[in-house]
């Protein structure tokens, strides 16, 4: 394991050039420090220490889900992401697995123009450093979706999505992966996704699914793999 000072050079080059204002970081729906988000924040920080206590010693991967489309699994992966940047000590790599409706590039305002995920499994960019975008925030990193796609569980199951998702946690030991995946219901692809995750955590949209939806999503994943459920847009 790298001692204290490796590690700190490793978070020194996470370092962002420039820092989004709390206003930027609003207008992309992200939590901050500031007083305004506060009871956001805290919701989202006490996820994060949910996860860190099932999560162990080690850094892990936690698939985000959402149990049907228009639940917000997408802001709920994204301010988890952050949440865990928000540790001086830890770093975030927020992964949009999403290829149907990809959204973490746009609404993170990255300019995606050397390809993404998508791209890098099907060998169109063979170099993943390339994929690998500033969001503004520090120690906050995305791997955008890429090209836009139907479906993805066989890119999901390759080797070169397993060797990439080993690779991208085990260089440094203060990463922390968040798979931003696609619904759960209705396809396999969530399932799949799940195999590469330690944690999956649920999102259900306040009022769009039925404690049968839950039961079922929840049945989807292996005995004890899913941390909880998260109920987003509550009134």
């Amino acid at each position: 394991m790298p001692d204290r000072a490796q590690a700190a050079r490793s978070l020194a080059l996470l370092d962002e050039p420039k820092a989004l204002t709390p206003r930027e970081l609003e207008d992309r729906r992200l939590i901050h420090r500031n007083d305004s988000v506060r009871e956001r924040a805290d919701a989202f920080r006490e996820l994060r220490t949910r996860l860190l206590a099932l999560g162990g010693d080690t850094n892990f991967v936690t698939l985000v889900a959402p149990i049907c489309h228009g639940c917000g699994g997408s802001f709920v992966a994204r301010n988890l992401a952050a949440a865990f940047a928000f540790d001086d000590s830890k770093t975030a790599l927020l992964v949009d697995c999403d290829a149907l409706h990809p959204s973490q590039h746009t609404a993170l305002h990255v300019d995606a123009s050397q390809g993404g995920l998508m791209d890098y499994l099907d060998e169109r960019q063979t170099d993943v450093a390339r994929i690998l975008y500033r969001t503004g925030v520090p120690r906050l990193r995305l791997i955008p979706c890429g090209s836009q796609r139907e479906t993805s569980g066989e890119s999901f199951s390759s080797f070169r999505m397993r060797a990439m998702v080993d690779s991208l946690r085990s260089r440094y030991p203060d990463r922390y992966l968040i798979l931003d995946g696609p619904p759960v219901l209705g396809s396999p692809d969530a399932r799949i996704l799940s195999g590469l995750a330690d944690l999956v955590v649920l999102v259900a949209g306040y009022g769009k699914v039925t404690p049968q939806q839950i039961e079922k999503a929840v049945a989807s994943f292996q005995p004890g793999q899913v941390a909880g459920v998260v109920f987003n847009q509550t009134p």
